[in-house]
């Protein structure tokens, strides 16, 4: 068996032989995003990369048309399973401007360069395609199915401006849709008789733009008014509302979600309307993170000399990555695709998925998975770590 030092030399052999089929997707993607559900042109084109280097996959996983699992690597008598997560969806009109189309070419060219390694790897590894993470967040589905339960470990990288992190915190989120009824009325003739649904919507919102000051630093609460009447003559009878909180723990934004609709439910009394609630999308949970594997990433970046800041574990986005860590220790570095600082989700951030110095960034990162995955294998005990803290930290 050869030592990890010596995996890693051939890992980076590979890993320069085949990076242009990864550079040469990610610029495919960002030429031709494909937002979140419809990534069908997407898939057809990592499946036909899969076919071209023999590598097996099973489609449409959990009954999503564009997820998908392939067999990086099977070893029928050992019991490690280590997954590499994909992402590939963009977003509408500023297109891959999260990055996807880099990051699932990093997770994209890991795979492949650990595939070539197949006779020296005493593991089972996976590479996973989740797709409709910016709005659904189907790895919540892949989670709940199952998908995740027998993984060791599972682990991807996503992009970031000016800052590399081994690790981030994100944050529980829950969404609900605030319905209101009231009653019609001629808003000149007869205001008396209506109820105005609108007041309610609007009375709600300052209730919890006045919430915000006794909630705790890493709470968000957000709105938008989606209905609001249909006439100005006529006194509004329905109205909508659209609300988002997050918070860094899923028991604490349990309490918040009360709170948000208490102040709905005493808007409605106050304005003699009825309000109801629904859900819009499924539950997004905190980041469970793991510090043996955490330890190890920062590990492996010291010795690729890729600089970065210790963890932000005050991260305030939210993503599916998270239910999938309460399932399997999961790993989410951030890597830094610029020196300087760029919005997520802006023309800017998109603009550099298309420019030169992005291969760079799509070589370190598959370094990183390649070298992370690696030493999980080779270095005594890591494993059994990482498998520790994460029984700790779910009790």
């Amino acid at each position: 068996m050869k030592t990890l030092n010596e995996l890693k030399d051939l890992f980076l052999k590979e890993v320069s032989e085949i990076k242009g089929t990864a550079f040469d997707f990610n610029y495919d993607l960002a030429e031709h995003p494909e937002i979140s559900g419809q990534e069908f042109e997407t898939v057809k084109k990592i499946f036909a990369i899969l076919d071209n280097n023999n590598i097996k996959f099973e489609k449409e996983l959990a009954g999503l048309p564009t997820a998908f699992r392939a067999t990086i690597k099977e070893a029928p008598n050992s019991d490690v399973k280590i997954g590499i997560i994909m992402e590939f969806d963009a977003l509408p009109e500023v297109g891959h401007a999260c990055g996807h189309s880099a990051s699932g070419s990093i997770s994209l060219l890991s795979a492949l360069a650990l595939a070539r390694l197949n006779e020296e790897l005493d593991a089972n590894i996976d590479l996973i395609g989740t797709p409709d993470e910016e709005v659904a967040g189907r790895k919540i589905d892949l989670a709940n199915q199952g998908y995740f339960n027998d993984y060791n470990f599972v682990i991807m990288i996503h992009m970031n401006s000016q800052v590399t992190y081994p690790s981030l915190q994100f944050l529980a989120l829950s969404d609900m849709e605030m319905n209101f009824t009231g009653a019609t009325a001629h808003a000149s003739a007869s205001p008396w008789e209506g109820r105005n649904a609108l007041n309610g919507a609007m009375l709600a919102l300052h209730g919890m733009d006045m919430l915000r000051q006794h909630v705790k630093t890493d709470t968000r609460i957000s709105s938008i008014i989606t209905r609001g009447g249909e006439s100005t003559n006529v006194v509004p009878g329905k109205a909508q509302v659209q609300t988002v909180m997050r918070s860094s723990s899923r028991a604490y934004l349990d309490e918040v979600i009360k709170k948000v609709k208490n102040c709905a439910d005493g808007a409605a009394l106050a304005t003699e309307t009825q309000v109801e609630y629904h859900p819009i999308n499924a539950d997004f949970a905190d980041m469970k993170l793991n510090e043996p594997g955490i330890e190890a990433i920062r590990s492996v970046m010291r010795e690729l000399n890729i600089p970065f800041e210790e963890d932000d574990k005050s991260m305030l986005g939210s993503s599916d990555i998270g239910n999938v860590s309460h399932v399997c220790p999961a790993f989410h570095p951030m890597l830094a695709i610029t020196d300087k600082y760029l919005p997520l989700h802006s023309k800017e951030f998109a603009d550099v998925m298309k420019s030169d110095h992005i291969k760079e960034v799509i070589e370190n990162g598959a370094k990183i998975i390649g070298f992370f995955i690696l030493t999980a294998l080779k270095e005594p005990g890591l494993l059994d770590k990482i498998k520790t803290d994460f029984g700790k930290n779910n009790n």
